[in-house]
């Protein structure tokens, strides 16, 4: 489904502001609903985006900050593999630094999920880039932890 006049206003009021740069929505719920959108590698004015995948879907980040705020992300790094976490850092920035422009040559994004390079920082990032199709383990988990959740 392409993004509309109306989808570009629906991410805005779920982000509670404009966007800063370009995105797209790449998950929608069964209402057609914007839930995780794909950011540009650099905002509209060149400033470095790390973070490539955000959710904004109300349930889903409602559920994941629930989950974040029981300790999550404390129990994540102890049930993931930090090997595993490591990877999953490269493969998201590799997809990022992808979608650089040619040629660019002004700062650039680092770190991996959620702009860190190292362990866990945000659930949100790593369950928006799963739902997205991204081999993440951090997100298998937190979808697994929220499917324990609602069991």
């Amino acid at each position: 489904m392409a993004m509309s006049v109306a989808d570009a206003q629906r991410v805005a009021q779920l982000l509670g502001r404009e966007p800063s740069g370009r995105y797209t929505i790449v998950v929608r719920d069964g209402r057609g609903e914007p839930v995780v959108i794909r950011n540009a590698p650099l905002l509209d004015d060149g400033r470095p985006m790390p973070t490539r995948y955000w959710l904004v879907g109300p349930a889903p980040v409602r559920a994941v900050s629930r989950l974040e705020s029981s300790g999550g992300v404390a129990r994540a790094a102890r049930a993931v593999d930090p090997d595993e976490v490591a990877a999953a850092h490269r493969r998201y920035a590799a997809e990022r630094d992808a979608d650089l422009p040619a040629g660019h040559a002004g700062p650039v994004p680092t770190g991996g999920v959620g702009g860190t390079r190292v362990g866990i920082k945000c659930l949100h990032a790593h369950y928006a880039w799963h739902l997205a199709g991204g081999d993440d383990p951090v997100g298998r988990w937190v979808a697994d932890e929220l499917a324990r959740e609602e069991a």
